[in-house]
């Protein structure tokens, strides 16, 4: 196995040189620290943890908190996490807790216990089921929403919702469904704020009727296609926007199931645009959220915390690119 000293030599720096670049990298020329990470890289060394642990006090470990682990978005964010984590010599550790507060609670400890050094949550701050924050936690939240209380990595879910469903405006549909999160959901309530915003920039009377519900799973969003489906033709959206890709996805297989065609019949919009998203059939019209870029941020955010030092801003809100592809159209004719 590589040690320190190897990694040393191959960079052609100090051992000392080297450990500053694994426990701060920021007190690091750019220059040195992108010559240690390609010896790191070459050697495949990993630093003695335990090692660090006592001569840091530190428990070299944060805790990526996820409200589903299914989730394939949430795989990308924590790829991002990963990468910068591995690079301090950090350990990340998964905390499945299936959107409850109280499972959240028991990881929190572990950073309380010094068990760990930081959190990542990503879900999304709620004022009434959020065990976050917490002033004796580090933590960062990396799907963050508006007015979230303590230092967030997101996007503007309102902003990108009014664009996606202008667009379906623009080309022709005024009779826009929705398939939702679910509802007490902070990116639920932004995303159906953006929707009517939308809708009454066009002068256009938002109807509860096809709104319906799904939990952003793919299996919702076959099932919530039912509610349409059972529709007159006349009553039925010519659009549906639905608040992730999973559930769009499981809406095309739904409306395809019962001979309904996507886009001729039903045009259908994502949102975090999903590696597969492109290539489903047809290729899905949606939001691409930098989701890896997320992860990065929020983990770089989380560190300058662990390292004592105060952020230069505690809030990102990162860029989105609206994807226009085969499942959207103009609107058929009733």
């Amino acid at each position: 196995m590589s040690t320190i000293r190897d990694v040393s030599r191959a960079a052609g720096v100090s051992i000392a040189t080297v450990s500053r670049a694994l426990s701060s990298p920021d007190k690091v020329s750019k220059n040195t620290l992108k010559k240690v990470n390609a010896a790191i890289e070459e050697l495949q060394y990993r630093p003695n943890m335990l090692s660090q642990r006592f001569r840091n006090k530190t428990a070299n470990c944060i805790v990526v908190l996820v409200p589903d682990i299914a989730n394939l978005f949430f795989t990308t964010v924590i790829k991002g996490i990963e990468n910068v984590a591995q690079k301090r010599g950090f350990s990340v550790l998964l905390g499945d807790t299936r959107d409850s507060s109280n499972r959240e609670l028991e990881y929190i400890n572990l950073v309380e216990t010094k068990q760990a050094d930081g959190i990542i949550q990503l879900r999304p701050y709620a004022e009434n089921d959020s065990a976050l924050p917490k002033q004796s936690v580090k933590a960062v939240n990396a799907s963050g929403c508006e007015d979230t209380p303590y230092p967030a990595v997101r996007i503007d879910n309102i902003g990108a919702a009014e664009e996606v469903v202008k667009y379906l405006i623009s080309t022709g549909h005024r009779r826009i469904g929705i398939i939702s999160g679910l509802p007490n959901n902070p990116h639920s309530i932004d995303r159906l704020r953006g929707y009517k915003r939308a809708l009454n920039s066009a002068g256009i009377k938002f109807d509860p009727s096809i709104v319906t519900e799904g939990d952003f799973s793919f299996w919702s969003g076959m099932n919530a296609s039912e509610h349409f489906i059972r529709m007159s033709d006349s009553d039925r959206p010519t659009a549906i926007f639905c608040m992730n890709d999973e559930m769009a996805i499981g809406a095309i297989k739904g409306f395809k199931a019962k001979g309904i065609r996507v886009p001729e019949q039903m045009s259908i919009t994502g949102f975090d645009d999903l590696e597969f998203s492109r290539y489903c059939d047809p290729p899905l019209t949606t939001v691409s959220q930098p989701a890896e870029l997320i992860g990065v941020k929020s983990a770089e955010l989380l560190f300058q915390l662990i390292d004592g030092e105060t952020p230069n801003q505690t809030e990102y809100i990162l860029p989105i690119e609206f994807i226009i592809r085969q499942s959207t159209g103009v609107p058929r004719k009733t």
